[in-house]
C-alpha cells in the first residue's frame, strides 16, 4: 500500500513539474537544459565516480578519500553555476565575493585535512617498538 502511495506522490511531482516547465517562457531551453544535466551525469559524473571507486578498492584509507571526494564534488557543484555564468551576474549580490580564488581555498583546505587524517591513521597503524628491558 504504501509503494503505491508514493508512486502515486511520485506522478503527482512528475505532474507538477511538466506543468511549471511548460508555464516557462522557454520551455525548450529548459527542457534542453535538462537533456544537458542528464548527458553530464551519465556521460561524465558516474563513469567518473565509477573510476574513482575502482582506484580507491583496496586502500586502507577508502572512507576518508570517498568523503572528501563527496565534500569537494558537492562544493564544486555549488559553486560551479555561478563561476561559468558569462557576464555580470543580474544581481550584484549574487557574486560579492571571488567565488573561484574561494573554492580553490576550501578545497585546499579540504584536501589539507584528508592529508592530515591518512597521515595521523598512519602513524597510528604503524609498528610500535617494544622497549628493552634488559
Amino acid at each position: 500500500m504504501l509503494r503505491y502511495g508514493v508512486g502515486g506522490l511520485g506522478i503527482a511531482l512528475i505532474g507538477i513539474g511538466a506543468w511549471r516547465v511548460a508555464a516557462q517562457a522557454d520551455p525548450v531551453g529548459v527542457v534542453v537544459w535538462l537533456a544537458g544535466a542528464v548527458v553530464l551525469h551519465d556521460g561524465l559524473i558516474a563513469p567518473l565516480v565509477l573510476a574513482v571507486g575502482l582506484l580507491l578498492v583496496g586502500r586502507a584509507e577508502r572512507g576518508v578519500l570517498r568523503g572528501a571526494l563527496i565534500v569537494a564534488g558537492s562544493l564544486t557543484l555549488v559553486a560551479l553555476p555561478l563561476l561559468v555564468r558569462p557576464g555580470a551576474p543580474p544581481n550584484p549580490s549574487a557574486l560579492p565575493l571571488p567565488y573561484g580564488r574561494n573554492l580553490v581555498i576550501v578545497l585546499g583546505v579540504v584536501a589539507t585535512v584528508v592529508a592530515a587524517a591518512i597521515l595521523v591513521r598512519r602513524w597510528r597503524a604503524r609498528p610500535q617498538r617494544g622497549s628493552d628491558d634488559g
